[in-house]
């Protein structure tokens, strides 16, 4: 396993060189890019751009691990649908185009209140994201569900939609959610998405998660991909950052 960044947050005003050159000053060696902030790696850059961006990350220790958006399949309204699906194969041809190896989506909420029931919404998910996953498939992308949502972020709910999916290029993001805990443990949920983990969203560690199972779960699981800090800006982030990576060499040697 390995310390990479979620720029949510933390990064959200900085431009690609800091954000590489705080990674490598404080030992974070992979980055996930959200859409939507200051540095820019948006579906509207153009294809000089996008090889500017991936000679950046090439050139450097930090790897891009993927793009962050807030893309979901959700809707009731069939066009909002078809929008957030084709939004997702725009990103994941700048993925492909800028060298990041995956695309983090989300489900975000269920509709009970406009009476559609939950499995139908978690099978319009699953449906949407095949098409996605078998789309991103051709451009070496992988397609990454965040677990995340009220009801959604759920794991048996996320394991409802991953196999409506039935998409071996669909993964889960685990994104260490207080939902996570049942009776103290968090290992039947993660159980439940050990096999499709491919990306992790890690929070405060100074919090009241269970970090170090998490961790030994994941280890047990021969998990190597990146655990991602997602945490809210600082007035003196590289600090923080130095501080942050600190704890999570300790924990993980615990």
């Amino acid at each position: 396993m390995q310390l990479g960044l979620v720029t949510y947050r933390l990064a959200q005003d900085w431009d690609v060189e800091t954000i590489i050159d705080n990674c490598v000053e404080t030992g974070f060696i992979g980055v996930e890019l959200r859409t939507t902030h200051a540095h820019g790696v948006e579906v509207t850059l153009s294809p000089s751009a996008r090889a500017d961006v991936r000679k950046r990350f090439a050139d450097s220790p930090v790897e891009l691990a993927g793009l962050g958006s807030a893309l979901e399949y959700d809707a009731v309204d069939p066009g909002e649908l078809r929008r957030n699906i084709d939004e997702t194969m725009q990103y994941t041809q700048l993925a492909a185009d800028v060298g990041a190896a995956g695309v983090k989506v989300r489900p975000n909420r269920v509709h009970d209140d406009e009476g559609a029931p939950r499995e139908k919404t978690f099978e319009q998910i699953g449906t949407a994201l095949a098409e996605c996953g078998e789309f991103a498939r051709d451009l070496g992308v992988q397609i990454r569900l965040e677990v995340h949502g009220p009801v959604t972020c759920e794991p048996p709910n996320i394991r409802a939609i991953l196999d409506n999916a039935d998409c071996d290029n669909v993964y889960a993001c685990w994104n260490s959610n207080a939902q996570d805990v049942v009776d103290g443990s968090i290992d039947k949920n993660f159980e439940l998405l050990r096999r499709d983990i491919s990306l992790v969203h890690i929070t405060e560690l100074w919090n009241d998660y269970p970090w170090q199972r998490l961790f030994q779960l994941l280890t047990a699981a021969n998990y190597d991909g990146f655990c991602q800090a997602e945490i809210p800006e600082s007035a003196d982030s590289v600090r923080l950052m130095r501080y942050y990576r600190a704890l999570w060499l300790a924990l993980m040697s615990g």
